[in-house]
């Protein structure tokens, strides 16, 4: 992308194209209607009306030569100049000073705005913005995160609350999502920020474009004008965070197996509906195999409508896939330990449940597609597992028909008993 290099805020309206000035290209009217004569946004474009409110909005003007140039990058301070002019963004309550170096004079103030309303820290770099570069999706995802974390407290402690969860991205499942950035790709992608490509991935050293930055824009008004607890997909990612499971958010139907149908000596203090109390700890098996942990389990309603759905059925479940009698899909993550040798049908004796059953992974694209850990993977020549710790995500059925064992049933070896049934 172009620039002059100017000095001042009369930098910002770039007379090849770029961000610009609010007061630098004239009536939202004439911004508008020079939106529509962008010769590379035509109206069919998928951010042609995006475009059109963020030069109206005075964030972008096209270039001489009549296009806007959708597909080319925002440098980071380009991007940090856009956010600095959110006008309903607060101030952070703590205020960072703007040390970097590297900032050209054109950005300096939109630099310091944008660290002002808390999307920048500048304690995350090391005195240098690498601000010329062009901004990744990563990075994105950061500086839109912390600036949500500023607008509603709640949207800090979500950043919080998903530092363990599931984060249904290819990278994610690959191991190549970045720690210091999961967790604000969870929360983009829990408020519908930010989306995985065609290719399941999140993209986070990918560049961002000035398509993608104009719809950004709008929906992060958007967003931030919105309650953390309104997106079911934030609040999943939050469960399964804090918990290891959305069946509290998906099947909220099944509760702790009531003290009443228990006898009168058992000691129900051994009882939970609480998944925090066996995550990750090793359970009493049916067999003596492996001893097994459990990690997640997700649960998932496959027959509601697709803005319903919930955020991790991209993940595991195709559009084809139709259950039976009413039951859900239940994906469960294993962690086991083979004690010597372990087979596929050995592995599936270990519980006796429909629903946590280490039989078999998911043979849906979807699956596939996101790389999801199968054990398929991890088996060798007659079906016997090649490694001795497997961590893989089998499938199994929730069900509500009392007729087909609703129940979910687990004990730890210490006689903690997770034990939840549909009321």
């Amino acid at each position: 992308m172009k620039k002059m290099i100017l000095t001042g805020v009369t930098a910002l309206a770039l007379l090849t194209g770029g961000v610009i000035d609010s007061g630098s290209i004239g009536s939202s009217v004439e911004a508008a209607q020079a939106t529509l004569k962008f010769k590379d946004v035509p109206s069919t474009h998928w951010a042609a009306a995006a475009i059109n409110s963020a030069v109206e909005q005075g964030f972008f003007q096209g270039y001489a030569d009549g296009t806007f140039k959708p597909g080319s990058p925002v440098t980071k301070a380009e991007m940090a100049s856009i956010l600095g002019r959110l006008t309903d963004q607060p101030n952070a309550a703590i205020q960072e000073t703007n040390n970097f170096t590297d900032v050209p004079e054109w950005a300096k103030s939109g630099v310091s705005a944008a660290i002002a309303k808390g999307f920048i820290s500048p304690a995350n770099y090391n005195g240098k913005l690498d601000a010329k570069a062009s901004l990744t999706r990563g990075e994105m995802a950061t500086w839109l995160a912390q600036g949500l974390s500023v607008v509603d407290s709640d949207y800090k402690q979500a950043l919080s609350d998903v530092t363990n969860t599931v984060i249904p991205a290819k990278e994610y499942f690959t191991g190549k999502l970045a720690s210091n950035q999961k967790n604000a790709v969870a929360v983009v992608l829990g408020t519908g920020l930010m989306s995985v490509a065609n290719d399941k991935n999140f993209g986070t050293d990918r560049t961002t474009t000035r398509a993608e930055v104009a719809v950004l824009i709008a929906r992060y008004e958007s967003v931030a004008k919105t309650k953390p607890a309104d997106f079911q997909g934030l609040n999943e990612l939050r469960a399964v965070g804090l918990t290891g499971t959305n069946l509290s958010i998906i099947a909220p139907r099944y509760q702790v197996f009531p003290e009443s149908r228990y006898p009168e000596s058992y000691d129900y203090s051994r009882v939970t509906g609480d998944f925090t109390k066996i995550r990750n700890k090793e359970l009493v098996t049916v067999t003596n195999y492996a001893t097994a942990k459990i990690k997640n389990w997700i649960v998932i309603n496959p027959y509601v409508k697709e803005s319903e759905r919930s955020i991790y059925y991209p993940a595991f479940v195709d559009e084809k896939d139709i259950l039976l009698r009413g039951a859900y899909y239940s994906f469960t993550e294993y962690d086991l330990n083979i004690k010597n040798s372990m087979n596929r049908l050995q592995a599936g004796s270990l519980f006796n449940s429909p629903t946590i059953n280490p039989l078999t992974s998911p043979n849906s694209k979807a699956f596939g597609d996101y790389a999801v850990p199968h054990i398929n993977d991890l088996l060798g020549s007659k079906g016997i597992f090649n490694v001795k710790n497997p961590v893989y995500w089998g499938e199994g059925l929730l069900h509500f028909d009392k007729t087909l064992g609703p129940e979910v049933h687990l004990t730890l070896k210490d006689g903690t008993t997770y034990y939840v049934v549909p009321n």
